[in-house]
């Protein structure tokens, strides 16, 4: 995957910073180190989530899942704003955690709703309702976020190409909440395959919305040019 593409990928999604990015293989990553923890918490939380939860769950997930999510939600809002207002200096290891606590809480969101639209059967209980499910996606959350500090950067130029992967899983998935409430689409599936076409669809706009991002990013910056 060329370095062109990457940089393509994540330039309106992110500012890009080498100093605020990790690389692998020389490559610079499409995001920076906070949307890299928000992209693959996300993605890698969904998954264990789906795995966890064969019975489809479409409510939304327990008391205790919220104060974690308020907890990360905080968390990363303090970490960014402090930083941001130059009070205080952060590293990549934090903003790695911050972000990947925000996308790991959010796939908990994401997946109830895509239970909910998208499959014809579906279970009224919660996610991560039984506390044997929440300590082993918790557990699952302290694993990926120590891979993706320690282990993935020497993965070389696997790393970019995998968080670039992740980036468009998560917009396909929030694009597929949306796609699926189509009358067409709208609780029809009975198997894995059919979610073919309602997720064309949903990657179809994700690289969509990608596209436009990055026009608007390079609008902007002509924009700040021409006034300066």
């Amino acid at each position: 995957m060329p370095e062109g593409f990457l940089r393509w990928l994540g330039y309106g999604l992110c500012h890009q910073l080498p100093e605020r990015s990790f690389f692998g293989g020389g490559v610079q990553l499409p995001v920076c180190a906070r949307d890299t923890g928000i992209y693959v918490g996300f993605v890698v939380s969904l998954a264990v989530l789906a795995a966890l939860h064969r019975h489809r769950p479409r409510a939304l997930p327990s008391p205790r899942f919220w104060v974690l999510f308020g907890l990360s939600v905080l968390y990363m809002g303090v970490d960014g704003v402090t930083s941001y207002a130059g009070l205080r200096e952060s590293t990549n290891l934090l903003r790695l955690t911050s972000g990947m606590c925000v996308g790991y809480c959010c796939a908990g969101l994401i997946l109830p709703m895509l239970n909910d639209v998208l499959w014809q059967r579906s279970s009224s209980s919660r996610v991560l309702e039984s506390s044997g499910g929440y300590a082993a996606w918790l557990g699952s959350g302290l694993v990926s976020c120590a891979a993706t500090w320690w282990v993935a950067p020497s993965t070389g130029v696997a790393y970019p190409i995998f968080v670039a992967l992740c980036i468009i899983l998560t917009l396909t998935a929030i694009n597929l909440v949306m796609v699926g409430m189509l009358p067409v689409f709208d609780r029809k599936a009975e198997r894995l395959w059919q979610l073919l076409a309602p997720g064309s669809v949903a990657l179809l706009l994700a690289f969509a919305e990608v596209y436009v991002a990055g026009i608007g990013r390079v609008l902007l910056e002509s924009a700040v040019r021409a006034l300066a």
